[in-house]
Parts: C-alpha cells; structure tokens; sequence
C-alpha cells in the first residue's frame, strides 16, 4: 500500500492517530491545569527548591525516561542545581548507584499509567535508601497505581494531566508531549505564549500531514535520528516510535550531532534516511549543520532531512528542511514538544505503509502497551535509611 490518501483512510479511524492530531489542545488544556493548580504546586516546590543541595532526579521507563533526558539540561541550567536523568530501569537494578544517599532529593517521576511495576518500585527504592525524600508525580491515569499511592501522602505532588493524555493507543504519543511540556512549566512558570506558540507550530505541521505520509510510504529500511543536548533525547524517542509502530521492521538509531562519528556512523548506507534535529541556539546549532553537511556528502541531499525552529510569522516550510515558525526564541527543551510530532507522522505512517495496525503493532504480544514480565526483587544486604533514621 503506497497511495497517500489510501493510508490516510486505512489510519483515519485509529487510536494512535487521533492521539497524534489531538495534541495542540491537549497541551493548552495541560498548561491551564497547571496555571489552575499553581499556587499548591509552587507551595510543594519552594521550600524544596530553596534547599541548595537539593537534587532533582527525573525518571521513568521507556518513552517517560527520555522526557527526563531532555528537560534535565535545560532545568538544570535554568535551576542552577543538580538535575539528573535517570531512568526507573536502571534505578530499580542498580538503585545505590543512582540515588545520592546524602542529599536531600526530589524524585520526579513520569508515567503514562502508572501500573509499570518499575514506576512503584522506584518510588518505594527512594524512599527506603534515602534519608530525605520527596515525590512529584506527573502522570496521565488517575487510576493507576503511582497515583494511587501518592495522591494522599505527605510529601508527594500528584500532577494529574488530562484524561486524553492518557494513550489508549500502543504508541507513546500525547502522554509524551504533554508530560514534557508540564514539567518544564511546572519548574519554569506559566507560560502562555510559549504554549501557544507550540500548539501552533504543531498545527501547522499537521496541516502538512500528506507531505510526511508521502516522504514515510517510502519506508526506509534504515532510519537514523540526530540532536545534540536536550535533542539528543527527542532523537532517541523519535527513533522508538519509529520501532515500535513499523514493530521492528525499520531499523532505526539515534545519536548526537557530535556522537554519531565516533562509530555509530557505520549503520549508514544507500538505503538509510538521516533526520536531523536542529537547535535553536546559535553555537549548538553550528554542530547541526557540521553533521548535515557531512551526511549530504555520505548519503545524498535527498536522504538527509532537518528539522528546525523559524521566526514568528514566517511561513512554514517542508521538504528536505522541515522549519517551524515562531519558535526560534525557545530553548531546545520547548522544541521538543513541537519537533517530536513530525517523528510521530512520519513513524504512523511507516506503520500504515507496511499495513500494520498502529494501535497494536504487536499483535502476537511480544511487546505490550503497559510492560508486563517484570519481577521486582526484595533489595537485600542494603541498609535502609527513612526520615526516623535523619531525625536521630
């Protein structure tokens, strides 16, 4: 199947799709419910943030780790403290390498449900090896098992996002988004502007949907996505959402700007198609356009895609050079949000083109919406610490 309109009808009654088309909304319904819960929210942070030893660490698993991946550089910068990104699958195996035992740390965690065995047992881990800890919840079910243990416990925020954020598709798509853009605002302020501005360059790229289809019915066997910084996890999220919809059947790779040489490289060859995620800052984005250059010269200009931000009131653009208007004043944590949809089309798209069913690539359940098989083991031979231990 190839024709544009064909997989526009075989997708047009999907879970995944209206989830994709349906984000600008859901990030301005996310940004009034956190202009609504502002005062109790700033309330929880305050006197955390006040503590200059604080340490913020931003978890999840799969999908939910990369938001952590890409709005640590940014809120640390913005914060002027330590913010780390660890994921939940590497704090549950190995937590005493992760959790720093002496300092005072909030513990933020994503979730799209919340019944992840990980996602529990991340939280359970703080709390049992650390001698002060607190929780912010940022998730989209308010029945899932996170929410439950911590809507009513002192020292947790439960930041509750809308109930269509809540995916009922395979993919990871308006959970995604809107986690990321709610933790950037919840330490950063409300910003109105910001969110409109990104609501409307995503409206604009959806209004370019046939042009993607058209660029993904081609389905590349191999599909590499670069960015560098904050990118660097949206490169990484778009690469999964590109396994998980074609279920393995595009081979796809992510990397820095500046990384990809060192090794990685050699995935290229006349069949790979490279997408370049560029940033909005001058000096980084002078790395961008080194790797788009030299990717030109290895595989050709018409396999080698960018995406980036422009000015307010330009028009927008496609092609080779994907340019979304009004978002060059962002940092590349803001663009994520935006940029990350056209990974979204373009992976929906591959998916339809090889006539699978995005909203269960995986019908013989090898990989499963909410991850299923995972045994969380008793911690043994570690003392714990809690707050009767800080207290003494």
């Amino acid at each position: 199947m190839s024709d544009v309109a064909a997989l526009k009808t075989a997708l047009s009654g999907t879970a995944t799709y209206g989830e994709i088309r349906q984000q600008p909304d859901v990030w301005r319904e996310t940004a009034r419910i956190l202009t609504q819960r502002r005062t109790e929210l700033d309330a929880f942070l305050a006197p955390l943030l006040a503590r200059e030893n604080l340490c913020i660490v931003l978890t999840g698993a799969g999908t939910s780790a990369f938001i952590g991946q890409i709005a640590a550089p940014s809120l640390g910068e913005r914060l002027g403290r330590r913010v780390e990104a660890v994921a939940t699958t590497d704090l549950v195996s190995h937590p005493s390498a992760y959790l720093p035992k002496d300092v005072p740390t909030l513990l933020v965690s994503f979730a799209r449900s919340g019944d992840s065995p990980e996602s529990t047992a991340a939280t359970e881990l703080a709390d049992q090896l650390l001698g002060e800890v607190n929780h912010l919840i940022v998730t989209c079910n308010g029945d899932g098992a996170l929410h439950r243990a911590h809507a009513a416990r002192p020292g947790s925020f439960v930041l509750l996002l809308p109930e269509r954020s809540h995916d009922v598709g395979f993919a990871m798509t308006s959970s995604f988004t809107s986690m990321l853009l709610s933790v950037l605002l919840a330490f950063r302020g409300d910003d109105e502007a910001t969110v409109e501005a990104l609501a409307a360059a995503a409206e604009g790229l959806l209004a370019q949907e046939e042009s993607i289809a058209r660029l993904a019915a081609t389905v590349p066997q191999r599909l590499v996505y670069l960015g560098g910084g904050p990118l660097t996890g949206l490169a990484r999220e778009s690469a999964l959402k590109t396994l998980e919809l074609t279920a393995g059947q595009v081979v796809a790779y992510y990397d820095s700007s500046l990384g990809f040489r060192h090794g990685p490289k050699a995935v290229l060859d006349a069949h790979s198609l490279a997408v370049v995620f560029r940033s909005a800052d001058r000096y980084s984005s002078a790395y961008d356009e080194d790797i788009v250059n030299e990717l030109c010269a290895s595989i050709g200009r018409e396999r080698v895609l960018t995406v980036s931000a422009g000015p307010a009131g330009a028009q927008p653009t496609a092609g080779p050079d994907w340019v979304l208007p009004g978002l060059d004043t962002l940092d590349d944590a803001y663009l994520a949000v935006a940029f990350v949809v056209f990974a979204q089309l373009f992976a929906l798209y591959c998916s339809a083109a090889l006539e699978l069913t995005p909203d269960n690539p995986f019908p013989d359940g090898n990989v499963n919406r909410v991850v299923k098989g995972v045994i969380i083991h008793p911690l043994v031979d570690v003392p714990a610490r809690g707050a009767a231990e800080l207290r003494r």
